[in-house]
């Protein structure tokens, strides 16, 4: 009787970093080949696996392997507005995404995909290097869905060949999905949807038909949407229920179900009162015409 293989030991290295939020599989794959990874005091390679008794670091620093418990996988929406770039910093001096969201400790946020300097929408955030990199992939097919504003002739050829295909620098790209939406004189809105995040993919699909593209904005990512009371420059964390939704959409097994301290806990719904508060007083302003006190009868 032939022996059956022994599985080897442990877990993939850039996995682990992965997990513990320091980058996607393939950044890590990257940052172990430069030799930034030490594992028990000798740089690591390619390859390696580790267990959890292995002492990790990263560029100096100790990374928890999180072995014991799969660490809970935090989330959060940000609606990105116009005029910020989705770089950790900027040589010229732009104001960054990073620079709104909230702190994490241990750890840091890592951005499933990116916007446009001048484009606004939904960004999703996340500490999980695996989920980002899952949530960017291509072969996860995850549509992503935008609104955009046109200014030209738009007929029902030109909406045709976007549905079809058309061919850019760098491949063919198409919208699976086109939808007419309001007129503005000479300004047309539109919803349409793309399965890849291609840079600027939107914006050249447009352009390609000699058409301009004045606003852009991102409304979906999946099966999250933005909040009607988040408005633009503002985040909020995912419940348990959505990440865990996020992380099937991406085809991943939902994370157990976290513990938070009551800390951590009393901070988001406060948070979350205070987004929510703000959303009812703006309504209510703009139904007094713009004054936040109610007329007097």
């Amino acid at each position: 009787m032939t022996d059956l293989p022994i599985a080897p030991e442990g877990e993939k290295l850039q996995k682990v970093l992965a997990r513990a939020g320091i980058g996607s599989r393939r950044e890590m794959e990257r940052a172990i080949s430069a030799g930034k990874v030490v594992v028990n005091g000798a740089a690591a390679k390619l390859g390696d696996r580790v267990v959890e008794k292995d002492r990790i670091e990263y560029e100096g620093r100790r990374v928890s392997s999180g072995f014991q418990t799969k660490q809970r996988i935090r989330v959060i929406l940000y609606n990105k507005p116009e005029g910020q770039i989705c770089s950790r910093s900027d040589p010229e001096g732009r104001p960054t995404v990073y620079n709104s969201l909230p702190k994490i400790a241990n750890s840091r946020w890592i951005s499933v995909g990116r916007l446009d300097f001048n484009t606004s929408g939904l960004l999703l955030f996340t500490d999980d290097g695996e989920l980002a990199n899952k949530l960017m992939h291509p072969s996860s097919e995850i549509d992503r869905e935008y609104l955009v504003r046109i200014q030209g002739e738009v007929d029902n050829d030109l909406l045709q060949r976007l549905r079809d295909g058309v061919l850019l620098d760098d491949g063919v790209a198409r919208f699976t999905d086109i939808k007419e939406g309001s007129n503005e004189g000479s300004n047309q809105w539109y919803y349409c949807v793309v399965m890849e995040g291609r840079n600027r993919e939107v914006r050249r699909l447009w352009e390609s038909q000699g058409v301009r593209v004045s606003r852009l904005k991102r409304v979906r990512y999946g099966n999250i949407f933005v909040p009607s009371h988040v408005r633009s420059g503002q985040w909020i964390e995912l419940n348990e229920k959505e990440v865990a939704e996020l992380c099937q959409t991406a085809g991943l097994e939902p994370p157990p179900k976290p513990k938070y301290s009551p800390e951590l806990r009393k901070s988001r719904e406060r948070h979350q009162r205070r987004l929510r508060k703000a959303h009812t007083s703006r309504t209510q302003t703009a139904r007094t015409g713009g004054s936040k006190f109610k007329p007097q009868k």
